[in-house]
Parts: C-alpha cells; sequence; structure tokens
C-alpha cells in the first residue's frame, strides 16, 4: 500500500494496523483507534489519510468528519493513478467511466439546504435538490462514455478481424504492475514504451510485430498490470483494453520472479485472467529478471513454487529471461515458436525457376531458409515455411512434412 501511496505522489509519515473480529459498520475501525489516527493526522498534518480497504459512502462521510481531513480508500488511490497515467482518448475515456462509477453512490446532498424552489403556482415546496441534479448529470455523462468506449470497441473489432484475415497471431503480455512487461515489449519489439518502475507505467494497449525464429510474423501486445484486490469498475471500464487479452492466441503471464511476493502476484493475474474469461488460453510463464536471482535459476522449478497458490494443477511452459539484459530472449521466442498454434510451420522443399526471384525472395523474407541448391533451369529450397507460404507458393512445392501439430 506504501507504494501505491508513493506512485500517487503521497509521503508516507505513518502507518495503522488494526485486528478486529469483525468491522464497524459507521468507521471500519473502532472507536479507540479512529481517536487515535485523528491525534496522528493532527500531529503530522496529514492532508489525507488512505485505507488499504474500499470504503462504503457511509464509512467515508463519517471517517472525514471524525478525522477532520480528506480520506481516500483504495479504490480511489488506484483510480487516481489510473487518471494520471492515461494518455490516449480510450484510456482517458476508460478511467473518467471507472471513476463516475465510484463516486455516484458516494454523492453527498444536504437535503433542503441545497433545493430548489420552482417559480409558479403548485410548484412552490423542496423542488429538487443538488444531489438529484448531479446524479443525473453523472448518469448522462456516463451514458455518453459508455457509448464512445462501445465506438472504441466496435473499432477494435474491426482491427482484429482484419487481423486475423492475415495469418498473423496475436501474443499478449499479461502480468502483475511493476514485473517488467514493458521492458520486455521493447525488448522483443524494439519499441520505445514507457517502461519505468513506477506502477502502473502502461495503461494504453501497444501492438507491435515480432518475427520468430522460424520468420514467421505475430503481433506482441502489452496491456495494464493487474494489482492485487484490482477494483471491479476497472475491470468493466477497461474491458476494450483486456480484449486484446481475451482474443489472444497465446499469453506471455510475466512474472518479476525476484519478488518475495511473486506466488502471490501470480495467483492474483490468474484470478484476474480468469474473469475475463481467459484463464483457457496457452500460457507461457515468463521468470523474468533473471539478472537479479540469487543463483542459477530453475524455471520448471520456480514455476511450481510461483503456482503454489493457484488451483493450477501443472505449472504451463516457463522460461527465466531478464528484459534489462536480454537473458532467455531467444529461448522464450523459441518457444513461443513451437505454442503457437496459428500458421504452423514445417519442413519443406521448393523447386523454383531460376528466371522468378520474386518466389525466392519471399521465401528469405518469411521462412527459415537452410539451405538453396541450383540445378540447371531451378533452384531448391529447403526450408521451414509457415503454412500460408505453403499454400501461396503451393505450384513450387516438392515436398512437405506434415506440422508439428
Amino acid at each position: 500500500m506504501s507504494v501505491l501511496a508513493q506512485t500517487a505522489g503521497a509521503q508516507v509519515v505513518e502507518r495503522f494496523l488494526q485486528f478486529r473480529d469483525s468491522a464497524e459498520a459507521a468507521t471500519l475501525l473502532g472507536s479507540g483507534k479512529v481517536q487515535e489516527l485523528r491525534q496522528a493526522v493532527n500531529l503530522h498534518e496529514a492532508d489525507v489519510v488512505i485505507f488499504d480497504v474500499e470504503l462504503t459512502p457511509t464509512q467515508l462521510r463519517n471517517l472525514e468528519r471524525e478525522l477532520g481531513t480528506r480520506v481516500v480508500d483504495r479504490t480511489q488511490l488506484i483510480l487516481d493513478i489510473f487518471a494520471s497515467r492515461a494518455r490516449t482518448r480510450e484510456g482517458q475515456l476508460q478511467v473518467e467511466l471507472a471513476q463516475l462509477n465510484y463516486l455516484m453512490p458516494r454523492l453527498a446532498g444536504r437535503g433542503t439546504a441545497m433545493s430548489r424552489l420552482g417559480g409558479g403556482i403548485g410548484t412552490r415546496g423542496p423542488g429538487e435538490t443538488q444531489l438529484e441534479t448531479d446524479r443525473r448529470k453523472i448518469a448522462r455523462r456516463i451514458k455518453r462514455i459508455q457509448q464512445d468506449i462501445e465506438t472504441v470497441r466496435t473499432g477494435r473489432t474491426i482491427q482484429r478481424r482484419q487481423r486475423q484475415g492475415v495469418p498473423l497471431a496475436t501474443v499478449a503480455m499479461a502480468g502483475y504492475t511493476n514485473a517488467g512487461k514493458s521492458t520486455l515489449f521493447n525488448r522483443l519489439t524494439g519499441a520505445d514504451v514507457v517502461a519505468d518502475a513506477r506502477l502502473f507505467a502502461t495503461l494504453d494497449p501497444t501492438v507491435r510485430h515480432v518475427i520468430l525464429p522460424s520468420r514467421r510474423k505475430v503481433l506482441m501486445s502489452d496491456t495494464v498490470g493487474f494489482i492485487q484486490s484490482l477494483p471491479t469498475t476497472l475491470v468493466k471500464a477497461f474491458r476494450a483494453t483486456l480484449e486484446e487479452v481475451v482474443e489472444a492466441k497465446l499469453i506471455l503471464h510475466v512474472v518479476d520472479a525476484s519478488s518475495a511476493a511473486g506466488p502471490q502476484h501470480t495467483a492474483q493475474v490468474m484470478k484476474v485472467l480468469a474473469e475475463i474469461g481467459a484463464a483457457v488460453t496457452p500460457q507461457i510463464l515468463v521468470l523474468n529478471k533473471a539478472d537479479l536471482y540469487s543463483e542459477s535459476p530453475d524455471a520448471h522449478a520456480m514455476a511450481a513454487r510461483l503456482l503454489a497458490e493457484t488451483e493450477e494443477k501443472a505449472p504451463p511452459r516457463a522460461v527465466c529471461v531478464s528484459a534489462r539484459t536480454g537473458q532467455g530472449i531467444p529461448e522464450l521466442l523459441r518457444m513461443i515458436d513451437d505454442l503457437l498454434p496459428l500458421d504452423p510451420v514445417s519442413p519443406c522443399r521448393f523447386r523454383l525457376p531460376v528466371g522468378e526471384g520474386g518466389p525466392l525472395s519471399l521465401l528469405h523474407d518469411t521462412t527459415q531458409v537452410q539451405s538453396v541448391t541450383y540445378l540447371d533451369e531451378v533452384c531448391e529450397v529447403e526450408c521451414i515455411a509457415p503454412e500460408s507460404i505453403r499454400r501461396r507458393l503451393a505450384r513450387y512445392l516438392v515436398t512437405a512434412k506434415p506440422s508439428a501439430e
């Protein structure tokens, strides 16, 4: 929680912890702890008190009255961080929608003190409270944002169908925030996505091409990082973004395996993937930050340890990498090549007329060429080619072995 607060720009001066059999309905904390907290607020002249839970509207109002300062719960803190990170129009809309859904039940009116009186016969009375006006305005804004996001979602669907029209599989990155996804994305794709130690440094999805060892091209997408107790409003708001994960043919589940909290982070990501319907998608467990491991890593053993708190019975494919130094990246690319179900590759031989340079150039660009032999008026090319290329150059195909599938 301290890291979240610091990410939002707060300076943590003191922390409190209370153990209770049940939460106090009015203030969450017991009266003694509230008094102790009020004294600390006065001592440090604190501007805000942050709770590591989601408070009810009643608890929020009561605590602000008792403590005499602004109170923020976990959900609002994460929403504030997201608001500061969103750069694209889509990201800003998604964050605003989540903020408005959070704000709606927390609006507090002041009775008839905020009323508006009517100006004619039969209109005298308390009139319409400001609270009702605010709620109606927010409801209209929520509806408008939902329509805008649906437009974005429709556009994404069209783009996705266009991508599916060509044999390019999508590989999506998922993982706990600050696991090194953006650094790994940059390493694999040569992109310049913002990558630093801040939480939620990446909110807006980015898609780039990656060329695999077989010379197949795939699309790699980097998405928002997950976190423990990710607010439901955010999961709903970022549905259009998270669909990139749901529609992917393969998920790279990136874990900071050097972190002591790795098992908890892995379990949380697995939980969110299940919530959005991506639990059945094939995964590679990418054990990142290998350069920080205290000893030589064993990917299988580390994967079993990280999955200890999940319901996974057998660990998926796992590989140890360092996005910072490049360690393990070739092995990761080979593993992606082996697991991708779309446009499978297989060894084959093409016989091309010497005068036709186009097909030969295409094979060099899109396949893993193993040998080229010139025989009089033809040249024979031994290569490992994707199915789409085999179909495209079928008239030159001499032999082909079935794919590994």
